[in-house]
C-alpha cells in the first residue's frame, strides 16, 4: 500500500513539474510555452514526451560558426552602406534609427550594387530560374523546402541532368518533411548524372536530434555566384495554378544580380555544410566579383532566422519597419499567427492613424492554420486595421511595404513558426521602383480580395468562433 501511494505521488509531483519544465525552457516564447502546458495537462505524459522530443526549442550551435565565417567573405567582397548619407546620396530617405536598426538585427550590412526583378508568379518565376540555369557556366545551387516529381519537377530535373552531363557543379538540397513525398527515383536519377543531392534533417536524424520543429523553409537558387533567387515559390505545379482545389497561385520571387548574391550564396553554404557535411571553400568559383555597371545602386539587405542564430532577425526586422511607419503598412501572408510583439505594434499604428492593411486567403491549403488566422482578425479589426481575403485563387505572397521606405519580400510568413523556428530568408528592398511596383501588385490583390468588416465578421457561428478558438491556444505549434 505504502509502494502504491509512493508511486502515485511521484507521478503527481513530475505531473506537477511538466509545466514549469516548459515554461524555463521556453522562456523567450511564452506563446509556446503555455501551448505545450496545456498540450502536456490535457495529455498527460504523452503530451511532455511530444513536446520533448520535437517541440524543445533548440540551437544549432555549429552552424553559427560555419554562417559567420561564409558571412565574413561576403562582406569582405561586396560594396555596402557604411552611412546614411550613403542612402540619401541615391534618394534613398531612411530613417538613421532604422538603418541602425535593421543593421543590429541581420547582422549583415545593406549592399549597395544590385539590381532588382520582382517576379509576380509562378510561371514568370521557373521560366526566370530555368532560363539562368541554362545560361550557367561554373556552378547550380538550389535550396529548396519543398521539390516535387511532376511537371515542373521534371522540367528542372531534364535540365539539371544536361547541365552536370556538361560539367557544371549541380548541387540540391531539399527538406526531409517539406519534400517527403519527392521519389527515390528522382533523387537517383540527380545521382546518377553527377548531381550533388543532399537532404536537410530527414525526418528519422530530426527526430533523432529533437530537430524535428526546425525545417529549412529555403526557396533559394543561386547560379554562378551572379544571379539569385529568393521568395516564395518551391519546385512545384501548384505553383502554376494547377492544383484542382486551390486554383490560381499568387506568389512572389525576386531575382537578384549583385553583391546582394553573395549572402544567399552565404545562405545556400552554410546549409550545404549542416545537410551534406561538406564545407565548400569561398573563392572566385562560388563568390566572383561582380560586374554590374557602377549606375545601378539598388540597395539590398539579406536577412535570415533559424536554430543557428541568436535572437529572432526577421520578427526584430518586422517589428522595427512596423514601428517606423509613418503613412501606411501593406502586408500579404499566407498563414497570420504573429507575435504578440508584432501584434500590438501593428494594432497601435492602425491607432496612431497608419493605414495598415493585410490580405491573407479565402480558401485555406490548411484548415487548422487558416482558422488559427482567422482567430486574430476579430482584435486586429477593432483596432482598425483593414483585412481582405483574397478570392482569385490562394494567396501565397509573403510581402510587406512600409510607407515608400522599404519592402520586404521572402520566405518568411507572419507565423510563430517563420519567426522562432524555421530557417529562414527575407531581402529588404529600397529602390523607389521596385516598391512602387510591389505596391502596384499589392492594389491589384486587394482589387481581387473581399474586405471584412466588424459587424459581419464578428456574426460568424458558435462552431466557427470554437474551432479559432482551439486552433488560436495551439497556434504557436502550427
Amino acid at each position: 500500500m505504502i509502494g502504491f501511494l509512493t508511486a502515485i505521488i511521484l507521478l503527481l509531483l513530475i505531473y506537477s513539474a511538466q509545466p514549469a519544465i516548459i515554461l524555463l525552457l521556453e522562456r523567450r516564447v511564452p506563446a509556446k510555452a503555455i501551448a505545450w502546458i496545456a498540450l502536456s495537462l490535457a495529455v498527460p505524459f504523452l503530451g511532455f514526451i511530444g513536446y520533448w522530443m520535437i517541440g524543445r526549442s533548440k540551437r544549432v550551435k555549429a552552424g553559427q560558426d560555419i554562417s559567420r565565417e561564409y558571412e565574413q567573405a561576403a562582406e569582405r567582397l561586396s560594396s555596402s552602406v557604411n552611412s546614411i548619407g550613403e542612402l540619401d546620396n541615391i534618394g534613398m530617405l531612411v530613417q538613421e534609427q532604422l538603418l541602425q536598426l535593421l543593421n543590429e538585427c541581420s547582422g549583415r550590412p545593406i549592399t549597395l550594387g544590385n539590381q532588382v526583378k520582382v517576379l509576380t508568379n509562378g510561371k514568370e518565376t521557373f521560366a526566370a530560374i530555368l532560363h539562368a540555369i541554362e545560361q550557367a557556366r561554373h556552378h547550380i545551387h538550389l535550396d529548396y523546402y519543398t521539390i516535387r516529381d511532376d511537371g515542373i519537377g521534371k522540367q528542372f530535373l531534364t535540365l539539371l541532368i544536361e547541365k552536370a552531363n556538361a560539367g557544371i557543379e549541380v548541387r540540391v538540397l531539399y527538406d526531409g518533411i517539406g519534400s517527403v513525398h519527392l521519389s527515390k527515383r528522382y533523387i537517383k536519377e540527380l545521382k546518377q548524372a553527377g548531381v550533388q543531392v543532399s537532404c536537410f534533417l530527414p525526418a528519422r536524424v530530426a527526430l533523432f536530434k529533437r530537430l524535428l520543429n526546425s525545417r529549412n523553409h529555403s526557396k533559394i537558387a543561386v547560379i554562378d555566384g551572379r544571379v539569385g533567387f529568393v521568395g516564395g515559390i518551391n519546385i512545384g505545379d501548384e505553383y502554376l495554378g494547377k492544383d484542382e482545389r486551390l486554383g490560381f497561385w499568387r506568389d512572389t520571387q525576386l531575382q537578384l544580380k549583385g553583391d546582394s548574391v553573395y549572402f544567399l550564396q552565404e545562405l545556400f553554404m552554410k546549409d550545404w555544410e549542416l545537410a551534406a557535411k561538406e564545407r565548400l571553400p569561398v573563392h572566385a568559383g562560388y563568390m566572383p566579383e561582380h560586374d554590374l555597371e557602377d549606375t545601378v545602386q539598388e540597395p539590398v539587405l539579406i536577412v535570415s532566422s533559424g536554430p543557428d542564430r541568436s535572437g529572432e532577425p526577421i520578427l526584430e526586422t518586422a517589428f522595427a519597419a512596423v514601428k517606423a511607419a509613418k503613412s501606411s503598412v501593406y502586408i500579404s501572408t499566407p498563414y497570420f499567427i504573429p507575435d504578440e510583439s508584432l501584434l500590438s505594434a501593428l494594432g497601435n499604428a492602425a491607432k496612431s492613424g497608419v493605414d495598415v492593411r493585410l490580405i491573407i486567403p479565402g480558401i485555406a491549403d490548411t484548415q487548422v492554420v487558416l482558422w488559427a488566422t482567422l482567430s486574430f482578425i476579430e482584435r486586429m479589426l477593432e483596432a482598425g486595421i483593414r483585412v481582405y481575403r483574397y478570392q482569385k485563387g490562394f494567396i501565397h505572397a509573403k510581402v510587406m511595404i512600409v510607407d515608400n521606405l522599404l519592402a520586404v519580400v521572402g520566405t518568411a510568413n507572419m507565423d510563430m513558426r517563420s519567426f522562432h523556428s524555421n530557417f529562414e530568408q527575407n531581402a529588404v528592398l529600397f529602390n523607389q521602383q521596385t516598391i512602387d511596383q510591389l505596391r502596384q501588385d499589392y492594389e491589384q490583390d486587394l482589387l481581387d480580395s473581399l474586405e471584412l468588416d466588424l459587424p459581419s465578421f464578428s456574426m460568424r457561428s458558435r462552431r466557427q468562433k470554437a474551432a479559432e478558438a482551439a486552433a488560436h491556444l495551439f497556434s504557436p505549434l502550427l
